[in-house]
């Protein structure tokens, strides 16, 4: 199974904090970095390294060509790029010493995506793929629609979760929602884990539901079926990607014919490994990395 990511790819300006800075509050950041990043390119790059056939069709702003050299340099398809006359999308992002952060995103180039760029990617993809969706880029109801007369299966992970997310897409249409408790309140006005699993389960019956909870662990759920795992021990770092990391290998390990607790299992594991360092694409671990981590790294169960 091939998977088509219609992704943002982002610059990410990186200031390293005490605190997130308050209304009217003027801060002085330790140090400043810039990474590569976006929920689009950060979940190309785990899938790629979990070993999925990934291909990236997206809008590349004129100052992005780092952002197509580190797709290439990971064996991501990078065919269906195009130049857009508009800069990258880039996130200004505030981490604290305690790995926790804050992010502030402009859509850029991202938000160049027509109908006709669509059409003239998913030509070459059918029933036997998956398209994956986020919420940084343009046109994605029209993406999911598309796609969905091609018989294509829908991953969706609806982040930035907001209004016009909410009463324009076919959230109908998806396959598999990959979705953290913010998200999945969203969708459903419910806080409980098992209430908004519920909710999902009711309002779309033929989907199934990756929910994500953060230290707590993660569970899938579909009509017949749930399946829960926790988190490992590691110190926290930098938790930026933690949430691309774990979609990028749980679609991954499910395109490679795993079943859905061992696709838990190592998209918890990259996940934890993720947390543990610095960046948001660079902390993304290979398949090996996560191969050997699960041998060594101390198991903590499921807390939903």
């Amino acid at each position: 199974m091939r998977i088509l990511n219609f992704g943002s790819l982002n610059i990410d300006h990186v200031y390293h904090v005490d605190h997130f800075a308050r209304p009217g509050e003027t801060i002085a950041a330790h140090s400043f970095e810039l990474f590569p990043g976006g929920k689009g390119l950060n979940q190309s790059i785990a899938l790629a390294r979990a070993g999925a056939a990934i291909y990236h069709a997206g809008k590349l702003g004129h100052d992005g060509e780092m952002l197509k050299e580190i797709l290439d340099k990971n064996r991501v398809n990078t065919d269906y790029l195009e130049k857009a006359d508009e800069v990258c999308g880039h996130a200004l992002i505030q981490v604290t010493n305690q790995g926790e952060n804050s992010i502030i995103i402009y859509g850029g180039s991202n938000k160049t995506i027509t109908e006709d760029f669509v059409d003239s990617v998913i030509r070459d993809f059918g029933r036997e793929d998956m398209v994956l969706i986020q919420n940084e880029v343009s046109c994605i109801g029209y993406i999911a629609r598309k796609c969905a007369e091609r018989g294509m299966r829908i991953a969706f992970n609806p982040s930035p979760l907001d209004e016009e997310l909410l009463k324009s897409f076919p959230f109908e249409l998806v396959s598999l929602f990959v979705v953290n408790e913010i998200e999945g309140h969203g969708l459903t006005g419910k806080e409980e884990t098992h209430e908004i699993l519920d909710a999902l389960m009711i309002k779309y019956p033929d989907s199934a539901v990756v929910l994500t909870l953060g230290n707590r662990g993660a569970v899938y759920r579909d009509k017949a079926h749930t399946y829960t795992h926790g988190t490992y021990d590691v110190e926290v770092v930098d938790t930026t990607a933690a949430g691309d990391t774990f979609t990028g290998y749980f679609l991954g390990c499910l395109s490679a014919g795993n079943s859905i607790p061992e696709c838990l299992r190592k998209a918890s594991v990259a996940s934890s490994l993720a947390v543990s360092r610095e960046g948001a694409s660079s902390s993304i671990p290979t398949m090996d990395e996560v191969d050997k981590a699960l041998h060594t790294l101390r198991y903590n169960p499921y807390k939903g």
